[in-house]
């Protein structure tokens, strides 16, 4: 009789362990998106409160910035019918629009171009980079349409890969944007496969931070001067974080901004396009919205990054012209 009990209890024991085994591998597929990602709109009232703000942004950039990395506002001196935020892209900085950003200027647009949060330090391989927080993406995107809102009568608001994840955060919060332009959204990467980016993403939530050349080889010595030379695997974290609640926000209604154009690049090698192409696919499914497409074909033969001309294997002299009739028609 007691070998049957004892029997039961090693039993018990057994399912008890592969339950909670099972739990936690099921809670490994289960984004952690917890955290305050909602918007906090607030916006300025005219054109001089969104220069008070810029300069107040300016003057916390600090001696430590790269010059070519700090806040770009290029102006009309007033007031214009349209105003274009340019949001660049994970590691980069201002730099990155500079040219987009001029020419879209020369065509009578206000520009600006503010840097991410631990973006644009001097020191390429700063560590600060790690301390970046989808909360802090978040606010940033609030913080831009809302100065943007004292520049022009009409908002686009146009991010690219890490941008673009924070655009398409904007494009499902916030109303008063008239066109969100996302361009090559990072919602996963491409050496990730689409299953694992969730228990990925909260693996590199808990461990400890570690940073990743972006070229093995010539590590710091790469031509992009205005660019960290390496990433951090809690911020991309972070940015998967952001994506997630874009990603479950996209299933439950589309966005509110006004319209939504969706830039894909089909030859990119680094972003996960199932995933993207995903976003827009639930986004569409509720019947509801404005959207228009474009998608640059497999024989452009793009890089990933086709905005900064100082990235390898550029064809800015092809990509701008498209994207300056897009982002004005």
């Amino acid at each position: 009789m007691s070998n049957n009990k004892n029997t039961s209890k090693l039993w018990k024991f057994f399912w008890g362990v592969l339950g909670s085994i099972l739990i936690l591998v099921l809670a490994l597929f289960i984004p952690w998106t917890s955290g305050n990602l909602s918007s906090h709109p607030n916006p300025a009232t005219g054109y001089e409160e969104s220069l008070q703000r810029i300069e107040a942004f300016e003057s916390a950039e600090g001696v430590d910035f790269n010059p070519q990395c700090r806040t770009r506002f290029m102006t009309h001196g007033q007031k214009v019918e349209n105003v274009i935020v340019l949001i660049h892209g994970y590691t980069n900085c201002p730099q990155q629009f500079a040219e987009l950003g001029t020419q879209l200027f020369d065509l009578g647009h206000n520009v600006l171009i503010m840097p991410l949060p631990h973006h644009g330090l001097a020191d390429r391989v700063t560590l600060d980079q790690a301390n970046l927080t989808a909360e802090e993406l978040a606010e940033y995107g609030d913080r831009v349409v809302d100065i943007a809102q004292g520049l022009g009568d009409h908002v686009t608001v146009a991010g690219f890969s890490g941008g673009g994840v924070t655009t398409a955060w904007l494009a499902q919060h916030r109303s008063d944007i008239d066109l969100a332009v996302i361009l090559s959204p990072g919602f996963g990467f491409s050496a990730v496969p689409t299953a694992l980016t969730a228990p990925v993403m909260n693996f590199y939530l808990i461990r400890p931070n570690s940073f990743v050349w972006w070229d093995p080889d010539l590590k710091d010595k790469d031509g992009v001067k205005h660019a960290y030379a390496q990433y951090s695997t809690r911020a991309l974290a972070q940015i998967l974080r952001l994506s997630f609640s874009v990603q479950a926000d996209a299933r439950r209604r589309a966005p509110v901004a006004k319209v939504t154009l969706y830039i894909t690049n089909a030859n990119d090698p680094d972003i996960n396009l199932m995933l993207a192409y995903q976003v827009l696919k639930d986004w569409q499914s509720h019947g509801t919205g404005s959207f228009r497409t474009y998608e640059f074909g497999l024989e452009n033969k793009l890089p990933h990054d086709f905005i900064d001309r100082a990235q390898p294997d550029q064809q800015v002299d092809f990509v701008n012209p498209i994207l300056i009739d897009l982002l004005t028609k």
